[in-house]
């Protein structure tokens, strides 16, 4: 018996005593410490062929038992993953790899301005009271020790250039791909690790925004908006999702107004310790939406909005909290949103 080998699959074959027998194929899985049937097909005229996947089993060769014959043990070569800019290649659904194109390590000393450009005028989150200045500042935004950290801080009451002139105390970090990079479908992923908080004050976001050469943003929420993962201190151990759209002004657009309704927008199922790494995705086609949390799938939108048949950039914001998230004297300062890496295939 012989086996063709590839990165996913295996190609095994060989013959039988008997001209149609029935033949098993079983892989060892190491999660499962046992062995499990792979595969079972019928050989014609003593001969067999079939393609057996691959997906987690182990090094141990195959078993394959032929009816009334004895069991012949076939080697697994463990096979050379592909890689590109993103790491190891990823599989797809239907089998094919994604292909890197976008990713930071942010490996360096300082923020690639080639990739990613600091947010400074025109958007703020907290309240009327307590907002944010985002700056392009060290002390906001930087890169050190693999990482990227926006932080938000508190210090003088002044004004804010990017704001009109409106005062503040609170400076904070964002930084997204405008006008860099943008990407129509796709799968969007990102590690992150927020502060260590279970009182309310801080919100962060890995989100994505309409290209605006391409879209009229000032249409929102109609020209869409996805909220890969949203945290807020005052839930320490969840992400939430939210997909806007023209749904915003039928529904609300305050998460927790839709947190308890069986809607395809948003979800509050999706934990998320505070304080540690976690990893979310978003992987985005015209006729579906799935987003991951650490691997597990906690939001599908299969309605194909037309918001979402345009390309996004990516966007990453350490902000401060507003609503039911809003700061207080009890919320940890500095605020920082650190960054492993993002990645993006298509």
């Amino acid at each position: 018996m012989t086996a063709a080998k590839s990165s996913r699959s295996m190609v095994v074959k060989g013959r039988t005593k008997q001209k149609r027998a029935v033949v098993r194929i079983k892989g060892w899985k190491p999660k499962r410490a046992k062995w499990v049937l792979l595969k079972k097909v019928r050989s014609k005229k003593h001969k067999f062929k079939t393609r057996v996947s691959l997906q987690g089993v182990g090094n141990r060769p195959l078993k394959v038992k032929p009816r009334n014959q004895k069991v012949r043990r076939v080697p697994v070569t463990p096979a050379v993953t592909p890689s590109d800019d993103c790491g190891s290649r990823l599989e797809k659904s239907d089998g094919t790899l994604w292909t890197c194109t976008f990713s930071d390590e942010f490996e360096g000393s300082g923020l690639d301005r080639t990739k990613w450009m600091p947010q400074t005028t025109g958007y703020t989150t907290g309240d009327d009271t307590n907002f944010a200045c985002y700056k392009d500042d060290p002390a906001n935004v930087s890169v050190a020790a693999g990482s990227l950290k926006l932080r938000l801080t508190k210090g003088p009451v002044e004004p804010c250039p990017g704001l009109k002139g409106r005062a503040t105390g609170f400076s904070s970090g964002s930084v997204s791909t405008y006008r860099l990079f943008s990407q129509k479908y796709g799968r969007f992923e990102a590690r992150t690790r927020n502060t260590a908080a279970n009182v309310s004050g801080l919100h962060e976001a890995f989100w994505l925004w309409p290209d605006d050469r391409v879209v009229d943003v000032s249409k929102w929420p109609d020209s869409g908006e996805i909220d890969i993962a949203e945290t807020y201190s005052s839930h320490a151990n969840l992400a939430i999702p939210f997909l806007h759209t023209s749904w915003d002004r039928i529904l609300g657009l305050i998460p927790w107004e839709l947190g308890h309704l069986a809607t395809s927008n948003t979800a509050w199922t999706c934990r998320a310790q505070r304080g540690v790494w976690n990893t979310y995705a978003v992987e985005w086609s015209a006729k579906k939406i799935e987003i991951f949390v650490n691997g597990k799938l906690c939001l599908r939108n299969i309605a194909g909005d037309s918001a979402f048949q345009e390309p996004y950039i990516i966007a990453l914001t350490q902000g401060i909290g507003g609503d039911q998230n809003r700061y207080t004297a009890a919320t940890p300062l500095p605020g920082t949103y650190e960054v492993d890496y993002v990645r993006v295939w298509k």
